[in-house]
């Protein structure tokens, strides 16, 4: 059955205007992140774990989010949330660049975190029905699309500091950016259509709904993609909060070099285009394995040989090709998890993704705390040291205890999907 109900408008304009509020949300991300090492100097945080119990806020703010936007878009709808998140995403993103003291902040990056989470929950579960209605993946190219405006994001926010911009204005011309495509693209929103499944029986009826109605054991898939998307998310906030540190701090490039946020977030974005071309050659399992090592080695690469070459220019090479592999390897994961609930899930939609963010968000919570107490105590290149070593769990996890029978590739319906169709 499909998710959403297609009314009076065809497919293509459904999908493009999903896709926009990809758009939008990457591009409000990237706007913060590329930010951050002038925030944090705005504010005159010296100390690693303080800045980490800052940032602590914004995945707290999503993880509190986890049982609302379950309970929201099952109720009011994907539509309706889609548009109210993006809306407070956008705004929370200007309230950051108005905030004149550090519990200001704290406050603002806390709604941003939940806006964050609302908005993740309901675009995915709108971009899920959308792909069962095309009948093939598409799942990957709205997460590339997500990662194109980061990207787009990105170079807009090193311009902006080149040029010496404050986050104020910067912010501003995003949240603005971010109300134009909402105003333009909400009516071509769907509504979703009731989703009865219930968890597969397994013979033993724990399948079942709780004779209560309301609790329902986790899946066995699920479990296991919610521990790589806990691996996961880790990588990602090491990359998203701190690479411009590390750029600023480690190196101490000047500002026309700090570029690892940037580089990164390009390779992000042209692995997350190739990944439906990467399911046809690997399948969607060895996909899984193969990113799990591309992230070790990245960060192996800045962390050990980052400091090896005595000229800043070579020094800024090869932390930004370790940067790129980490970017490579990072950018199949949550459009893989998500497609792999979408087919293998019989659990309603909103749950199964609500479940599988309860357990990966684990890892937004833990890596504030976990990359701001190492790098105060022995550094931020021995952070990302261990932060590398998640690749190879991903790694384990995959080739041990991901059911090979869930993890067979389906080739989409009519082969694979032209990129540029996504426009």
């Amino acid at each position: 059955m499909d998710n959403i109900q297609i009314t009076g408008v065809s497919k293509e304009r459904i999908r493009y205007a999903a896709l926009t509020f990809f758009l939008a949300q990457g591009l409000c991300f990237s706007s913060w992140a590329s930010r951050i090492p002038d925030i944090k100097d705005i504010f005159e945080v010296h100390y690693a774990f303080y800045w980490g119990l800052v940032l602590f806020l914004i995945p707290a703010g999503k993880f509190i989010a986890i049982p609302l936007a379950g309970y929201l878009v099952s109720k009011l709808g994907s539509r309706i949330m889609v548009q109210v998140s993006i809306i407070g995403y956008g705004l929370s993103l200007f309230a950051i660049g108005i905030a004149s003291h550090i519990v200001m902040l704290g406050v603002f990056l806390f709604c941003f975190g939940v806006c964050w989470n609302l908005c993740d929950i309901s675009l995915n579960t709108q971009g899920i029905g959308i792909e069962r209605v095309y009948g093939r993946t598409i799942m990957a190219t709205f997460h590339g699309g997500w990662s194109l405006a980061a990207c787009l994001g990105a170079l807009i926010g090193f311009i902006m500091i080149v040029m010496n911009v404050p986050p104020f204005y910067h912010f501003s011309l995003i949240t603005c950016i971010i109300l134009l495509i909402t105003i333009l693209n909400r009516p071509y929103l769907q509504e979703d259509v009731r989703d009865d499944r219930n968890i597969r029986d397994d013979g033993d009826k724990k399948g079942e709904k709780d004779k209560k109605g309301w609790f329902r054991m986790p899946e066995k898939i699920l479990l296991q993609l919610g521990l790589i998307g806990l691996f996961a998310l880790i990588v990602e906030s090491a990359m998203f909060d701190w690479s411009g540190i590390y750029f600023e701090s480690v190196i101490q490039a000047p500002k026309s070099l700090q570029i690892g946020f940037l580089v990164f977030m390009v390779m992000m974005t042209a692995g997350r285009f190739l990944t439906n071309y990467a399911y046809q050659f690997f399948g969607k399992k060895n996909v899984l394995f193969i990113a799990g090592g591309l992230i070790f080695i990245g960060f192996l690469t800045s962390s050990l040989l980052g400091e090896v070459f005595g000229s800043m220019l070579a020094k800024v090479i090869v932390n930004s090709l370790g940067f790129m592999m980490v970017g490579l390897g990072i950018s199949c994961m949550v459009p893989t998890i998500y497609s792999f609930v979408g087919e293998k899930s019989k659990m309603p939609l909103g749950i199964a993704l609500t479940i599988l963010s309860s357990i990966s968000f684990i890892g937004s919570l833990v890596a504030p705390l976990l990359i701001g107490g190492i790098t105060q105590v022995f550094g931020i290149r021995y952070a990302y040291l261990l932060i590398g070593l998640l690749g190879l769990g991903i790694i384990v996890v995959v080739k041990r205890y991901l059911n090979p029978k869930q993890s067979t590739p389906q080739p989409p319906k009519g082969g694979v999907e032209r990129m540029d169709s996504i426009y």
